[in-house]
């Protein structure tokens, strides 16, 4: 959500689907900067102008804090200098378990709307 790209050409794609297809649940996983990890000055306000979009338009959205990326890495993985590929496996290994109740057979959430029914407890929290 820090960048251009990701908070506005994300967001204005996210909006145009809605516009095609309202009736299709629409899930994100979106990355929150953070001070610590990138010196960029304009990354709070990319995110913030993107999440009332992200609110309006997706069903459900996962926030992954990207500092708590970065202390993942350092601290559990004993890693020293972590790349975009050592991050972008945490992000994998989330979104993997998030989704395990779609891909497997089960009685619990087992579809999309399932699934925000049982995590999100008021649709605009």
């Amino acid at each position: 959500l820090g960048g251009g790209t990701g908070a506005g050409m994300g967001t204005l794609l996210i909006s145009k689907i809605r516009e095609e297809y309202p009736d299709r649940m629409m899930c994100t996983y979106s990355v929150v900067p953070s001070p610590k990890v990138s010196d960029t000055v304009v990354e709070p306000y990319n995110a913030t102008l993107s999440v009332h979009q992200l609110v309006e338009n997706s069903d459900e959205t996962f926030c992954i804090d990207n500092e708590a990326l970065y202390d993942i890495c350092f601290r559990t993985l004993k890693l020293t200098t972590p790349t975009y590929g050592d991050l972008n496996h945490l992000i994998s290994i989330v979104m993997s378990g998030i989704t395990t109740c779609l891909r497997f057979p089960g009685q619990l959430n087992s579809d999309l709307r399932k699934l925000a029914v049982n995590m999100v407890p008021f649709p605009r929290l």
